[in-house]
């Protein structure tokens, strides 16, 4: 079977823009550089009532890291997960910009180990019952994990990228991964290959390697599913833009607070444990621990529950695209 991409009439046009020095419609939604400051909400509430109180398309990229109902503690087991699954994701739907998508972490559900619910069933539930299109299913593959004797020791998780609309933002040269010397020298000598590309380095694919988070690890908060600031921060970066807004309602570790801070978006954090403010907490010492390292300044404003409502996401216009 020949190469997808010569066909493709989507790749083609994208490819007739970068030649004209153009960027793709989506970009017109973005703004002009990283705000002065951002605002972020950190609350403990649940999913569905959190998402109801959302404007409609106020919301540029939601980080959902769901239960995968495999009843490794109280909040991980749902007896009707996907009928649970469907509200939240309905809402979801409802409050991305046209330009907005959402990452949902997930894994397979192995030899019935619990039951219902797992990332298969939330992609075959959006199939039949959302609008949404699926960009990218992304293999996270990762080194470090349990070894195995009665099957092969697995080694990924999965991330599905569902995006609104077909004018979705993505910016690839945010994400790119640069090349080594020897590598670009090699290159630059091809001359079917543009020097500017060269120089930007490669698209990532959809298969990130990248460790899971070891026990000692400085990044560790004391979640127990916590996520590597490296892939939650390609997804911020490659799915959003400065002064954006970052959604994420599970939660957990925070760790999508701080991504959002340190990338100029603005975000909404939501767990139902109270603990996320121990969490947030141990987040932002980790920043200021970075200032003093000679990192750059973050300028920010954490919104409780009383001015939530001061959150660019209740005054966001979204760009006709």
């Amino acid at each position: 079977m020949g190469n997808r991409s010569h066909r493709n009439a989507g790749h083609i046009a994208m490819n007739s823009l970068k030649k004209a020095g153009k960027s793709h419609a989506s970009f017109n939604s973005a703004g002009v550089g990283i705000p002065d400051s951002t605002l972020h909400a950190v609350l403990t509430r649940d999913c569905c009532s959190l998402l109801k109180e959302l404007p409609d398309e106020s919301v540029q990229l939601i980080v959902c890291d769901p239960p995968y109902n495999i009843q490794v503690a109280e909040w991980d087991s749902h007896l009707h997960y996907i009928e649970w699954a469907a509200e939240w994701l309905r809402e979801a739907e409802r409050v991305l910009l046209p330009t907005g998508s959402i990452a949902i972490f997930g894994g397979l559900q192995y030899q019935g180990e619990a039951g219902t619910g797992d990332l298969l069933s939330i992609i075959s539930h959006l199939r039949t019952h959302s609008s949404m299109l699926l960009v990218n299913l992304i293999v996270w593959n990762y080194p470090n994990g349990m070894s195995a004797h009665r099957f092969f020791a697995n080694r990924h998780e999965e991330i599905a990228w569902f995006a609104k609309a077909k004018g979705y933002f993505f910016d690839l040269d945010a994400v790119r991964e640069p090349f080594d010397e020897e590598t670009k020298k090699v290159y630059m000598r091809d001359k079917r290959l543009r020097p500017e590309s060269v120089e930007k380095g490669k698209n990532p694919t959809n298969v990130w390697r990248m460790g899971r988070l070891n026990g000692n690890s400085t990044e560790r908060v004391g979640h127990p599913t916590q996520k590597p600031q490296e892939v939650i921060r390609r997804l911020v970066r490659g799915l959003s833009y400065p002064g954006s807004t970052v959604l994420d309602f599970f939660a957990g570790s925070c760790v999508t607070t701080r991504i959002a801070i340190e990338e100029g978006r603005h975000s909404i954090a939501s767990d139902l444990d109270p603990t996320i403010h121990d969490y947030f907490f141990k987040q932002v010492s980790g920043l200021h621990a970075q200032l003093q390292l000679g990192s750059h300044g973050y300028q920010y404003e954490v919104l409780d529950e009383l001015a939530f409502h001061r959150h660019p996401v209740f005054r966001e216009m979204h760009v006709s695209i």
